[in-house]
């Protein structure tokens, strides 16, 4: 089993996906049962009856309460036992773990830590979602057969774009360009600009970019799963690059990563950008984020499986690599650190 941070906000499905119907998911190697209930908030319990352990994602909902589909017990939306058929008396153990969630941004989140610790202010938020003069695009909930952090590595990386997608987000023009990275107080910030070239596809078919451009590529990291990819596009000599960004393009495209387990992550990906359109360009775009993304998971999954052929091969480092190292050092830390508290919590 692997380790994962615990005390944070995960996204763990979009909010247009839970229903009034019991639903399973799966996160850091757990199943999760939710549920919308009578007044519309996410319920979100462990998918385990602690009867005899059978998922409750596979009973029926009655009212507001999960009824198992084995005996009959009944569960409410704080996870304690409202009736047990045949018998008035309820077991002090007879309730199921619950979890903290919150909706925000059209996503479902969900703590999996102390539950006393979840703050609903300390939830992914980019301001940009907010604003009517920016327009969202939801993308889709892509499965990748991977560990997360390998989508982060690939997420806190624009090198690659240069090599893998030449149809949509890069071209030869950045090969030999470097990239810049350094720690922020909550992950990694990697960037580079590519001055004077020829705009990459998307920008050329949905910016309408036909000479050379300024684009610029920031990556957003917060950990221990979420990536955020500004990047823009502004005609050769504007100003861009000192700041001037009145008549550019710009997009931020979003992942938020589902840990699932150490062999699957979920992508919720969607796109938020400084123009509107209408329903039949955003598609197109979405397509073409679609193809990118999919190239991404042949990637990694090629990796992955290689990772788990070869486990004692030992990888070669480069320059690109310094995002990559210090993105793993922060999510390490943040398990050591929670290892910690709950040493010193059982040593008290």
């Amino acid at each position: 089993m692997a380790e994962y941070v615990l005390n944070t906000w995960y996204p763990i499905a979009w909010s247009r996906e839970i229903t009034n119907s019991l639903t399973q998911r799966r996160i850091v190697e757990k199943d999760v049962v939710m549920y919308r209930n009578s007044l519309g908030k996410v319920v979100a319990h462990l998918d385990i009856c602690p009867h005899r352990m059978m998922p409750l994602s596979l009973g029926r909902l009655k009212g507001d309460a999960i009824q198992c589909g084995y005996h009959g017990m009944e569960f409410d939306c704080s996870g304690k036992c409202v009736r047990i058929p045949g018998q008035e008396k309820i077991p002090a153990g007879a309730k199921v773990t619950t979890y903290p969630v919150h909706e925000h941004m059209g996503l479902v989140w969900i703590w999996m830590g102390d539950a006393e610790k979840a703050d609903t202010s300390k939830v992914y938020d980019l301001k940009q979602y907010h604003d009517p003069a920016w327009d969202v695009v939801e993308g889709d909930a892509l499965r990748i057969d991977c560990g997360y952090l390998n989508l982060c590595d690939n997420l806190c990386d624009p090198s690659h774009v240069s090599f893998v997608h030449l149809t949509t987000l890069g071209n030869a023009a950045s090969e030999d360009v470097p990239v810049n990275s350094e720690r922020t107080e909550d992950g990694v910030l990697t960037w580079r600009w590519v001055i004077d070239a020829p705009a990459i596809p998307i920008f050329q078919k949905f910016g309408g970019f036909t000479t050379n451009v300024d684009r610029w590529h920031y990556y957003h990291y917060t950990a221990p799963s979420i990536a955020v990819i500004d990047f823009g596009t502004a005609k050769t000599g504007t100003g861009a690059p000192e700041g001037n960004r009145d008549d550019c393009v710009q997009i931020y495209a979003c992942h938020f990563m589902t840990p699932v387990d150490e062999n699957t992550t979920i992508d919720h990906w969607m796109h938020i950008k400084n123009f509107k359109a209408d329903d039949k360009t955003n598609a197109e775009m979405s397509a073409s984020f679609r193809e990118a993304f999919n190239e991404d998971k042949v990637i990694l999954e090629a990796i992955h499986k290689n990772e788990r052929a070869y486990p004692d091969f030992k990888t070669t480092m480069l320059n690109l690599d310094a995002s990559v190292v210090r993105m793993r050092r922060k999510v390490d830390s943040m398990i050591e650190e929670e290892k910690a508290e709950r040493q010193a919590v059982k040593a008290a």
